[in-house]
């Protein structure tokens, strides 16, 4: 009974997550932490095979391969796993499977912008008011520009440096105009090319 109950609570808390393949990465992660018995190979092999293959999905690496391997590896456990708590979780994995969050992530793009490898933070200059806070709060020093100053022109106007952001939204959470937006990398490639 006690096995079924932390089962649960691991859905509760990967179901926190907004982006599917990240809830599932988390539930996979969460159920290998925890004791496995080891005597069915598709359930301990199986779970860190997609462990592997969501992990490539959210950091922006994942193919096609990568979504037949998961499907594969979830249908075997389901035949295969000898407790309910392998079972639960192959139907955990397939229960995302069937929508379209996965191929979207292979196609470079995560429709809930909670997988960082495919989002960016861009201040739109049309809304930004020079006032720097964004600069001040940022950690990374990832953020150019000048304070503007009263009865003063030709300034350097603010801009997020890519190489350095690490996607911590710190600096959108103080923008006082929403001057800072989260795009999709894609369509910024696709806009700029």
């Amino acid at each position: 009974m006690q096995e079924e109950l932390k089962v649960e609570d691991i859905k509760k808390e990967a179901e926190e997550k907004r982006c599917p393949v990240q809830r599932t990465l988390y539930y996979i992660e969460k159920f290998l932490s925890d004791h496995m018995c080891g005597k069915c190979f598709p359930c301990a092999l199986g779970t860190y095979e997609a462990k592997i293959r969501l992990k490539d999905i959210v950091s922006g690496k994942g193919k096609e391969a990568d979504i037949f391997v998961l499907r594969r590896v979830a249908n075997e456990m389901i035949v295969a796993s000898r407790c309910k708590k392998g079972k639960k979780t192959a139907r955990f994995i397939l229960e995302w499977m069937g929508t379209e969050y996965f191929n979207e992530h292979i196609e470079g793009r995560c429709p809930d912008r909670e997988c960082l490898a495919y989002i960016e933070y861009r201040i739109d200059p049309d809304n930004c008011i020079m006032c720097g806070e964004c600069q001040v709060v940022c950690k990374f020093n990832a953020i150019t520009g000048e304070k503007k100053k009263t009865y003063l022109s030709g300034y350097l106007s603010f801009e997020i440096l890519q190489k350095r952001c690490t996607k911590c939204g710190e600096c959108a959470k103080v923008c006082p105009t929403g001057a800072i937006e989260i795009v999709d990398i894609k369509e910024q490639v696709a806009v700029s090319g």
